[in-house]
Order: C-alpha cells, then structure tokens, then sequence
C-alpha cells in the first residue's frame, strides 16, 4: 500500500486514513521514523510499553559502542 500526503513548511503532514487504519494509530499515539540502511523509511505505531521498555534498557546499551565492537560484529 502507499498513500502520498504534502509536508507543510512546519515539517508537519496529515498520515491519511487508510495508513492510519493499518497502523491502528489515533490522535495522540506515537509513531517512530525508521532509516534502514538502504535509504528506505519505515514508520510504524509505538506503543506505551515501547517507550517504557527501551527508557529501562537506555542506559546499559553503551557499553557496546565501541569501536571495537563495531569490528567485531560488523559482519553480523
């Protein structure tokens, strides 16, 4: 499915219905902007326990940033 929707000069757009509908999403609910590596932009519904889950794990995620950890699991 694809739907066209215009940018406004605010950065703002209107998600149109039938996306809204797919993505169960409401006035009010979240939804987060996903890059993938080929350019692509997925977007999809964030739920309560999303938010929740990722700000609890947040702070133990840096310990694999390194450049060597980068290395190591480049071919993952």
């Amino acid at each position: 499915m694809a739907a066209i929707a215009k940018i406004t000069a605010k950065g703002q757009t209107t998600v149109p219905r039938d996306i809204r509908a797919l993505l169960g999403i409401e006035p009010g609910d979240l939804i987060a902007w996903e890059v993938e590596a080929d350019g692509h932009v997925a977007v999809r519904r964030v739920r309560p326990f999303d938010l929740d889950y990722l700000r609890s794990v947040q702070g133990t995620l840096g310990e694999w940033e390194s450049a060597e950890d980068e290395e190591a699991y480049r071919d993952l």
